[in-house]
């Protein structure tokens, strides 16, 4: 059975090729800031090393690190892969939209991968089907699914003394990085796609981007200045999915894990003050918009492998659907009865 449904997902298995200039077909552009931990993890999850079924020179991943008293040690930062590079930046402002759209000014690829948050980890064919997503449509936007580690949401586990270090019994108890789609058992789903597969998500963590459509938006506006860039990652991910002539493609096998470090939005603060912030946030969208945040509402194409431990979100995310559905289907069978009768 999943073989059956890998073969029918699948896009090609062979590694892809490079940008046709000299540079990467990828760059990815991880932003960092007081999270050195949980960044070292999400680092070596891009590395080749880790990731499944391409090579270095497929893709580059841009490091910038707004700095803070818990920068990345330098014994980590000079032992990062070739296809690395790692930028250190004094910011001004508590954003990090200025990062995105620096990195986004120094890389090569064809494609932009937004990583906001150096705090996600991601599995091992994330970065093989971001390039087999591009590869179905010159104006692919792709996009992987948003989980955190733990059974419910870390803003709601921190309240229940959730932490650092049960976060990291969960990691190590599923024998990370070795198995990567262990991941998938000591998760749920993050609140941007807390409605599953099959409706409409908010955000995504990892979104990768054809160079044109990130010129043709202006990367990230600049006017998100706060703490921790408010909705920006929102706005990006609606501006990018809704531009005309984008097709929308989701990596249903892939994800990437929030680990909790007392973010901005998902824990480390009183509930009253993270409730706060998040008014100030949705208020500061709606001046910039003049309207309130929407999910934009696509049609995704799924694409690549369904590993064993996925299925139950996709079982999470068709059941509900399926319920709707039924009383209208019994419905139609009993109207049908009744005049066979």
């Amino acid at each position: 059975m999943l073989t059956h449904i890998r073969k029918i997902m699948s896009a090609g298995n062979g590694p892809q090729p490079a940008s046709s200039n000299s540079g990467p077909a990828l760059s990815i552009i991880v932003i960092v800031y007081d999270m050195p931990l949980q960044a070292e993890r999400t680092l070596y999850s891009l590395t080749p090393e880790y990731q499944e079924g391409v090579s270095a020179g497929d893709y580059e991943v841009i490091v910038v690190e707004n700095e803070s008293a818990n920068n990345l040690r330098r014994e980590f930062i000079a032992q990062l892969p070739r296809n690395f590079s790692y930028h250190l930046r004094a910011e001004r402002e508590p954003t990090p939209v200025h990062a995105i759209n620096h990195g986004a000014g120094i890389s090569r690829g064809r494609y932009l991968c937004i990583m906001i948050d150096g705090a996600r980890m991601v599995t091992p064919g994330v970065v093989r089907n971001l390039l087999r997503g591009h590869r179905l449509h010159d104006q692919a936007v792709v996009t992987v699914p948003g989980y955190h580690i733990g059974d419910q949401l870390q803003q709601e586990a921190v309240n229940l003394g959730y932490g650092v270090e049960q976060d990291q019994a969960l990691i190590e108890s599923v024998c990370w990085p070795g198995n990567g789609y262990g991941l998938f058992d000591v998760a749920c789903f993050s609140g941007s796609c807390a409605a599953g597969f099959f409706r409409p998500h908010s955000e995504s963590n990892c979104i990768s981007i054809p160079r044109d459509i990130w010129a043709a938006l202006g990367g990230m506006d600049t006017r998100f200045n706060l703490r921790g860039g408010g909705l920006v990652n929102l706005d990006l991910y609606k501006r990018a999915c809704e531009f005309d002539g984008a097709e929308h493609v989701v990596l249903l096998g892939e994800g990437t894990f929030h680990q909790f470090h007392g973010g901005v939005t998902t824990g480390g603060e009183a509930r009253d003050v993270r409730a706060a912030l998040i008014a100030e946030m949705t208020a500061q969208y709606e001046r910039i918009r003049g309207e309130a945040y929407s999910a934009p509402g696509t049609s995704p194409v799924f694409l690549g492998e369904l590993p064993w431990q996925v299925l139950r979100f996709v079982k999470d995310s068709a059941e509900p659907l399926i319920a709707e559905r039924q009383p209208a289907r019994d419905q139609g069978i009993l109207a049908s009865v009744a005049a066979q009768a």
